[in-house]
């Protein structure tokens, strides 16, 4: 298994869990009749992140922390649609937009760096 003491110890992890916050201060000014719609879809998925980044940090093997690791790209890639979306329908400014991005971009960059990692490990 990789080195790592608990997932606190990983920095995609620590990124994450900022965005996490960040997606939840920014969707609080979604439409209310939105609650339900995107607002919940991209809170989901942005929680997703970090939490697979903890469960597979967790796991007993890096097999199945790998297995983890994509599930959380899987959620940056739906949290890059739900951002455009919401730049399309105006819920969110270009700036906040491009913000926003810059961050979700650092952190499938870093996960796809620990994958790669772990994958050399293995091999």
């Amino acid at each position: 298994m990789i080195s790592v003491r608990t997932h606190k110890d990983l920095e995609v992890w620590k990124l994450s869990i900022d965005f996490v916050t960040e997606i939840y201060a920014i969707t609080k000014s979604y439409p209310k009749e939105e609650q339900f719609g995107i607002t919940n879809q991209i809170r989901r998925a942005a929680v997703s992140v970090p939490s697979n980044i903890a469960e597979g940090a967790g796991r007993r093997s890096d097999k199945e922390f790998l297995q983890f690791l994509y599930i959380a790209l899987g959620s940056v890639q739906e949290i890059d649609t739900q951002l455009l979306i919401s730049l399309n329908l105006e819920f969110i400014s270009k700036s906040d937009y491009d913000n926003l991005m810059t961050k979700l971009n650092q952190i499938s960059k870093m996960l796809f760096g620990l994958i790669k990692s772990i994958k050399q490990k293995l091999n």
